[in-house]
């Protein structure tokens, strides 16, 4: 099964040489599970031809908000309307939980409860994970259709299904205890509230569920379904 990773912002320079770019890092989350990979850089307005490229679609998270005024914006939430229409199945993380939210019909915004940094505990479709978090945007309104299966305490709208379409969450399972520690240092202070920081790096230490959120992506990619319609 190919992946078409729609990469939608780049890791910091200085980080990339340790821990790779976003679709690297989705590449290693999802090793060995019989995937192939293919990266359309969209945020770069490198787009895929067509929905049909991949047998699967995984956006990423970036740090941009999916309300900015950018010329990647509204041909990625085309997109994803199209593929909707087609049936190709759908992963958003973070920003591209978002996205498709937004791309659908919902709402997101800066949150005004602030940030949310470093592992958090989620419950997702029943269970609880410990996942790394990095993000002030939230979904505050979801689009008809949708289903909410992930919620935190600080996160009302964490997870999201939308049928067997697209399966969307707001926690990173790509990202590791050293990248949130080089995203803290390299793009948290100034911006991030320094006790927020703190708290984070006081945490770090703890395991998270990254390889059992890894399983549920690549259960939801594998799933049968019924043939596209689009």
């Amino acid at each position: 099964m190919l992946i078409g990773i729609l990469e939608t912002g780049h890791a910091p320079d200085t980080l990339r040489d340790a821990h790779g770019t976003y679709p690297e890092m989705f590449e290693k989350l999802l090793s060995g599970r019989g995937f192939e990979f293919r990266t359309w850089s969209v945020v770069d307005m490198d787009f895929p031809a067509d929905v049909h490229q991949a047998d699967g679609w995984l956006i990423t998270g970036s740090r941009f908000g999916a309300y900015d005024d950018l010329p990647f914006i509204a041909p990625l939430e085309s997109f994803i309307r199209d593929a909707h229409a087609a049936g190709i199945p759908m992963v958003g993380v973070c920003f591209g939980h978002q996205i498709i939210a937004q791309a659908m019909g919902g709402k997101v915004e800066k949150f005004g409860g602030g940030w949310s940094v470093g592992p958090r505990r989620y419950s997702i479709a029943g269970r609880d994970f410990m996942l790394h978090a990095w993000h002030q945007d939230q979904v505050v309104d979801p689009p008809e259709g949708a289903t909410v299966i992930g919620e935190s305490d600080f996160c009302r709208f964490a997870a999201m299904a939308y049928d067997d379409w697209a399966l969307t969450v707001q926690p990173h399972p790509e990202y590791d205890a050293s990248f949130i520690q080089g995203l803290i240092r390299t793009r948290g202070k100034g911006v991030v509230p320094d006790p927020l920081l703190k708290d984070a790096q006081a945490r770090l230490a703890l395991p998270t569920d990254s390889q059992s959120m890894a399983e549920m992506i690549a259960d939801f990619f594998l799933k049968p379904r019924e043939a596209a319609h689009g």
